[in-house]
């Protein structure tokens, strides 16, 4: 397990990577990464938030996981997105595996806190992909609307939607974070389950 310690200074150092990003992007008066940049930093404060207010235990590297995959996001607005062709490949794998799990912990929370519902595992795999493809349809239709509002009114993009060909691949990669979460995902998110759990029996009425 990585020491809380080396999580907290390597959150930190992402942090402070996504505040120079942003700092470029007000230099340079670019809209999409400033815009990326503010949303990828408030994103790495979530775990600690989860911790601190609702008493979610977190696997460090789930943390780091987030951040890093925020990350990668914000560098894209800067010109790999553009540049190189399989950077849009591993945000969208990397992001995916952050929805898929965030699904999981749900379902399954729901599932062992509540005996009306019965989410067998077989249906837990296909739950976890529809969950994490649902979720990326979503993204590609807020791509889609940000460039039809920026056409609109004369500005750049705040997310960028190359097409229909981007979205199938973008899909495509979903689905691999998807099942890599459905596959080996369920031990490292077993205590966050227990604690979801637990919160919920807190605020039963």
């Amino acid at each position: 397990m990585v020491p809380s310690r080396i999580e907290r200074l390597a959150g930190r150092a992402i942090q402070a990577i996504i505040v120079c990003i942003f700092l470029v992007g007000l230099y340079t008066r670019n809209l999409s990464v400033v815009v990326n940049a503010v949303l990828a930093l408030a994103a790495t404060f979530l775990p600690a938030v989860l911790r601190r207010d609702w008493q979610i235990r977190l696997h460090p590297l789930l943390g780091l996981w987030l951040a890093l995959a925020v990350l990668l996001h914000a560098i894209g607005m800067l010109g790999p997105y553009h540049s190189i062709d399989w950077w849009d490949h591993v945000t969208h794998t990397l992001s995916a595996t952050v929805v898929a799990a965030v699904g999981y912990v749900t379902a399954r929370a729901v599932d062992e806190y509540t005996e009306t519902v019965s989410l067998p595992d077989r249906f837990m795999f296909v739950y976890i992909l529809l969950f994490t493809l649902a979720a990326g349809v979503f993204w590609e239709v807020l791509e889609f609307g940000a460039r039809l509002a920026a056409d609109a009114v004369g500005s750049e993009a705040v997310l960028v939607q190359y097409g229909l060909g981007d979205t199938i691949v973008d899909l495509v990669f979903d689905t691999v974070g998807a099942v890599l979460v459905a596959l080996f995902g369920a031990p490292s998110l077993a205590d966050t389950i227990d604690s979801v759990i637990e919160r919920l029996e807190r605020t039963r009425p």
